[in-house]
């Protein structure tokens, strides 16, 4: 009895080593995000131009949207008042010192200003739709990020894997933990390209979301704005 218990702590005490030194090796092997990332195979060099290319996009189209929608909310009073006691150079005054995409349209309406309506408000079109324009430029590169970025982690992937199983035969040599261990490094790229892909994809719709803002704000200025040159008439 004594034997079998004296056994049973010689057993344990060689579990504790074992898992003592399994946590030690585990440590050591521990690696960073930079280190996995550079197992990704020379695909990974692309794939970080393109976040790259997808934050500085992001950012200076964001900068510039928000700048061309910004608008005082009292801007439209005062275009009003002053059209309404007749100084029409005021009004022009202010929407040209204002930097906003309204002002514009709205400066291009004043221009017009004497001229029938459908004329006015067809000028005031041109320039909304100049103005979207210079919103959208660039933007369609977030998504073609999108969709590029996760079709060059796949191929990061499979050329990876073709390697691997390429060693396999041309060695012969294969176990459980290579096979697993080349499959984890290879599917690193393809997890960084659906990564940037998704990145990308939600920063193309938040922008979209902004211009169709700063959209319904110059359709809602213009209309407010054919309202007013109308009121005198009425």
């Amino acid at each position: 009895m004594n034997l079998f218990f004296l056994q049973v702590i010689l057993d344990s005490a060689k579990i504790k080593d074992s898992l003592a030194r399994v946590a030690m090796l585990a440590a050591q092997q521990k690696e960073s995000l930079w280190d996995i990332l550079l197992k990704g195979g020379p695909l990974m060099v692309p794939l970080a131009i393109l976040l790259v290319i997808a934050i500085f996009v992001f950012f200076e189209r964001y900068i510039a949207i928000k700048k061309a929608s910004k608008l005082d909310d009292n801007f439209m009073n005062i275009i009003r008042d002053h059209i309404v006691s007749g100084n029409v150079t005021a009004a022009r005054s202010l929407a040209k010192n204002t930097d906003s995409a309204v002002a514009r349209m709205i400066d291009k309406g004043l221009q017009r200003v004497g001229k029938k309506i459908e004329a006015i408000d067809h000028s005031m079109e041109n320039v909304a739709t100049l103005e979207l324009y210079k919103m959208e430029r660039n933007l369609s590169i977030l998504s073609v990020v999108g969709y590029v970025a996760p079709l060059f982690g796949f191929l990061g992937t499979i050329a990876g894997m073709l390697q691997l199983f390429y060693s396999i035969a041309s060695t012969g040599e294969y176990t459980i933990s290579a096979i697993a261990g080349g499959i984890y490094v290879k599917m690193i790229s393809s997890a960084s390209g659906l990564i940037i892909g998704i990145i990308a994809y939600v920063g193309y719709r938040f922008l979209i979301s902004q211009i169709d803002k700063a959209t319904h704000k110059m359709e809602s200025a213009s209309a407010d704005f054919i309202d007013i040159l109308e009121a005198p008439t009425n």
